[in-house]
């Protein structure tokens, strides 16, 4: 007897939306949100897709205007600074959107910003890479930060990503590349992976759509089509002007700054 299954036909133009105007948001009103808008979106998830349903993840809601600037302080201290000398690696125009400035600039974000510390609610999404051993030896091979625990992080996060933008609440995914401040400050054991922290909150700028490639440019039918192959000089043509695209709409996520034109679209 075959088993009933929900009916979700006709909702695809609502999901298609909901993805396309979810975004990242680095401007958040702090009035507070609902409980029950956190627990909502924390039972979205803990639905996520992970290898032999591990379940490698587990989750710190904080809301302690303290412990959130100790947070955000450990950020900009190592974190950031951290990533902001690696990017002087690059030249400016390749550099990440956010770190596009000079170092004077750069000292003097450090010195005022207070960024994702005024969210309401930051959601900690840590990994546990013992639970990846549910699955296949060859899925997480010698390292617990391999593989499908890297894959359910990713899966529980944007899960959790789309729950805010159907709550009307905005979020960001912001990576963390240095863990161990970050781990004494909320008392995370060193087993543990300390992944991301997601702001969430009510957006204070107005909605804007991201960047993305057009979809012909990256389906192939049947087998690799090789006319959609970058050489290495077409991917460095590549990201210049995909940073003449994003930069705006970064600056937009940040301050609600009127996005520049699209030159392609004049």
């Amino acid at each position: 007897m075959d088993q009933p299954n929900p009916n979700f036909a006709g909702d695809y133009d609502t999901l298609l939306e909901l993805v396309k105007s979810r975004a990242s948001v680095r401007k958040l009103k702090p009035d507070p949100i609902p409980d029950e808008y956190v627990t909502q979106i924390l039972e979205v998830g803990r639905w996520a897709m992970s290898g032999a349903n591990g379940q490698p993840w587990d989750f710190i809601v904080v809301k302690d205007p303290e412990t959130k600037k100790k947070l955000f302080r450990a950020y900009i201290e190592e974190n950031n600074d951290f990533i902001y000398w690696m990017e002087q690696q690059r030249d400016l125009k390749l550099r990440h959107p956010s770190f596009q400035m000079t170092h004077d600039e750069a000292l003097q974000k450090h010195r005022t910003e207070v960024g994702w510390s005024m969210a309401p609610v930051l959601i900690v999404i840590l990994g546990d890479g013992r639970r990846q051993w549910a699955t296949v030896q060859g899925a997480h091979t010698f390292g617990r930060d391999q593989s499908h625990l890297t894959d359910g992080l990713a899966n529980t996060s944007m899960m959790m990503h789309l729950a805010a933008a159907a709550l009307g609440l905005g979020s960001q995914h912001t990576t963390i590349h240095i863990q161990e401040p970050f781990k004494r400050i909320l008392g995370v054991p060193d087993l543990l992976t300390f992944s991301l922290i997601m702001p969430i909150g009510y957006p204070a700028v107005p909605p804007k759509e991201g960047v993305r490639r057009p979809l012909a440019d990256m389906v192939h039918h049947e087998k690799f089509d090789m006319s959609k192959y970058m050489s290495n000089e077409q991917v460095i043509r590549y990201l210049y002007s995909l940073r003449e695209k994003t930069v705006p709409v970064y600056s937009h996520s940040y301050a609600g700054r009127p996005p520049v034109p699209d030159v392609d679209k004049k």
